[in-house]
């Protein structure tokens, strides 16, 4: 006697008047490109090593586990830092195509990177860390505290400049008071470079920490640009003191008329 087959249910759903009811289908979100990829990242272990300080392995993990750094190493981005500019860039347009633009501070060029992706015009970079040439980008391996660069970076701009951004970062000493003056230190010598050579209605970015800008430094600004903000970017760590500045709409200073000779 053969065996009649059962009938083929099509559905893991339950029966409702001999039709089988399609399961129910969950809302699908899509999830950004950043939380993809730390949905992915395993918490990878550092292998302690002789003769590293706590420190060093530290950093290490943090490295190893952050999904900047590895979106950073999928898109060939050189550094997490890509990101920052990617953001800022969101949010108040800074860079347009055909742009001449100074990346001050620029290795190891992630934010070159980001900016030559927006077809800009003419782009230097300077640093003081060696880089590895980038096409389409000017770079020069000098300090920017030195007395000589801000000469050879309008020499090499060959005129005025549509936006200059800063990454400047002091080598920290672990002393706070002495890290702080050498940040402002820093920002302000940046400020003061924008201010000699963006045309008008540029733009001016630049790192700052400990709350924001100088006092001095902010009233300058905004008397001298259309619109100063400060923004912390989502890939700027957590635990960072460190948010950028953003200035908008560059006002060059009138000239002075000259005396009527009435």
């Amino acid at each position: 006697m053969a065996r009649s087959k059962p009938p083929h249910n099509r559905s893991k759903g339950k029966m409702s008047g001999g039709k089988p009811t399609a399961p129910k289908r969950g809302r699908v979100t899509k999830k950004p490109e950043i939380a993809e990829a730390a949905t992915r990242m395993m918490d990878q272990r550092v292998k302690t090593a002789r003769g590293r300080k706590i420190s060093s392995t530290l950093w290490l993990k943090r490295q190893l586990n952050d999904p900047y750094v590895k979106l950073a190493g999928i898109k060939g981005y050189r550094s997490r830092a890509a990101f920052k500019l990617i953001e800022l860039n969101e949010k108040f347009n800074i860079l347009e195509p055909g742009a001449t633009i100074v990346d001050l501070g620029a290795a190891p060029g992630g934010w070159c990177q980001i900016a030559l992706e927006h077809q800009v015009g003419h782009l230097v970079g300077i640093d003081i860390l060696p880089m590895e040439t980038i096409a389409g980008a000017d770079l020069i391996e000098m300090d920017f505290m030195d007395d000589k660069a801000p000469q050879l970076l309008i020499e090499r701009l060959g005129g005025k400049a549509d936006l200059v951004m800063s990454d400047l970062a002091a080598n920290t000493t672990g002393h706070r008071k002495t890290d702080h003056m050498r940040t402002i230190a820093l920002v302000e010598a940046a400020a003061d470079f924008a201010l000699s050579v963006l045309k008008p209605g540029g733009n001016f970015v630049s790192k700052v920490f400990q709350g924001g800008a100088e006092k001095n430094l902010l009233d300058t600004l905004k008397a001298r640009f259309e619109t100063v903000r400060h923004a912390k970017p989502k890939s700027s760590r957590a635990g960072s003191p460190e948010m950028y500045l953003v200035a908008k709409g560059f006002r060059p200073l009138k000239a002075n008329p000259e005396p009527s000779s009435e």
